[in-house]
């Protein structure tokens, strides 16, 4: 039994826990919450600090004092965060749901979440590059 399986979340080593990213880059995405209806909608504008070609944090260990909204998952209840996507290893295994065969940690090989099309690689831009983040709400994600 793989450690993600027989830990809950709260129980893994930061080392378990860092693992668990699959580097997709979601997260990392800017959401619009509808105010109505309390809708998360994602859009294709990404966060400056991240590299678009790896899909990570270029300034991992300080995200969270260079970007004051940039919230550390490990610090808070994963009840509150509807708005991790479907994807997300974090939300999965809070959901009790296994990791998909794209995962690293499952397929073995570190470039597998994009090669199954999952990250951002392909379709994100920089928020620097963006005049209004709203122009760019993308339906087909969730």
């Amino acid at each position: 039994m793989e450690f993600w399986e027989a830990k809950k979340l709260h129980e893994m080593t930061t080392e378990e826990w860092e693992s668990l990213c699959d580097n997709c880059g979601k997260c990392c995405l800017h959401k619009l919450e509808d105010e109505k209806t309390g809708e998360i909608h994602f859009t294709s504008v990404v966060c400056d600090l991240i590299d678009l070609k790896t899909c990570r944090c270029t300034r991992y260990s300080e995200r969270t004092q260079k970007v004051p909204t940039c919230l550390d998952l490990k610090q808070h209840d994963f009840a509150q965060f509807n708005w991790l996507p479907s994807t997300c290893a974090y939300r999965l295994l809070a959901d009790g749901e296994a990791l998909p065969g794209w995962h690293p940690l499952v397929s073995g090989k570190p470039a597998s979440t994009h090669n199954a099309g999952i990250s951002i690689r392909s379709y994100a831009m920089k928020e620097s590059d963006v005049d209004r983040v709203e122009d760019h709400i993308i339906k087909w994600l969730k």
